[in-house]
């Protein structure tokens, strides 16, 4: 497979969308970005959309509505990322790339970009329905031989890392923090630039082709006390600590509404279970380990912006 000339990203406005577009563009592909023509007035993203316009991005208009407008997006590109949203409490899409599987590409990178869902098979619900989900999709391309990458990029650090691995909180607190149970499960947290640097290098290697590739930052595997005591180092205090059982944990969960119960159970997996560190990847399916000379952002250096 010969260079990825053209790029296709679905999703470009997004959280990660944006940083998947501006990496395509950062690594000199022919950066193409798919965007609806019910767009409106959300100015905001017609900015954006319009930064990427004045650094030689394409601009698409095409809808999920429209297959004929899929289909003739897709056919610009030679390898399609898709970023659509997969967190219910903003909007569940993964599905909508079922109509995607239909079009002929060199290569799919599908919206994953969290916890591999081919390692989920028993998780709890309702948050299973992202990994079932994701996993359909799987099959979907797989079946219509479809050239993919699936990228697996663990937790994403602004989540995680900004609320000291806290559910609803982003900002690290100088006073307090809850700790998951003993808050020594391992948890792996990646800078979102450094997700979308990774993908972008993957989508030319042959390596990567028909494979999982997993981003684990040798110095980003930390539990949450890990986290923590970073923390406590750059503000100069110790915290003050409560522990949150699993029990009490899942008697809150189910407290809450249906989105919020899916995102809690993905917590869950991670802060309770250690699910992402508890298995070994191989170097060959290792991102930092196939492109070391990318320099990924760690721990201690994402928790100093926030002194």
């Amino acid at each position: 497979m010969g260079k990825a000339n053209k790029v296709l990203v679905i999703g470009g406005t997004g959280y990660l969308g944006k940083r998947l577009v501006q990496a395509s563009l950062n690594s000199g592909h022919d950066t193409y970005v798919m965007h609806r023509p019910e767009i409106g007035v959300d100015i905001e993203k017609i900015q954006l959309l319009l930064s990427f316009k004045m650094q030689g991005a394409h601009l698409v208009s095409a809808s999920f509505d429209d297959y004929q407008s899929l289909v003739d997006a897709v056919s610009l590109a030679d390898v399609v990322i898709c970023a659509i949203s997969g967190v219910h409490i903003r909007s569940h899409q993964i599905l909508l790339q079922l109509k995607l599987v239909q079009g002929c590409m060199q290569r799919f990178v599908p919206s994953e970009f969290g916890t591999d869902p081919a390692r989920m098979e028993e998780a709890m619900e309702p948050g299973r329905i992202t990994f079932d989900d994701k996993m359909v999709v799987r099959r979907a391309i797989e079946e219509a031989g479809i050239p993919f990458t699936y990228v697996a990029a663990n937790c994403f650090a602004g989540y995680f890392l900004g609320g000291l691995c806290q559910p609803g909180f982003i900002l690290p607190s100088r006073e307090r923090v809850t700790l998951l149970g003993d808050g020594n499960q391992k948890g792996i947290y990646v800078d979102e630039d450094d997700i979308a640097a990774y993908t972008l290098k993957a989508i030319d290697d042959p390596r990567t082709l028909n494979k999982t590739i997993y981003v684990k930052p040798p110095k980003n595997v930390l539990s949450q006390r890990e986290v923590v005591q970073i923390w406590e180092k750059y503000i100069g205090k110790e915290l003050q600590k409560t522990v949150l059982s699993e029990q009490e944990f899942l008697a809150v969960m189910k407290e809450q509404n249906y989105a919020e119960q899916v995102g809690l159970t993905h917590y869950y997996h991670v802060c309770y279970e250690g699910c992402l560190a508890s298995f070994e990847v191989d170097d060959d399916q290792e991102a930092t380990k196939l492109y070391p000379e990318v320099r990924y952002t760690t721990v201690e250096e994402y928790l100093k912006r926030y002194v």
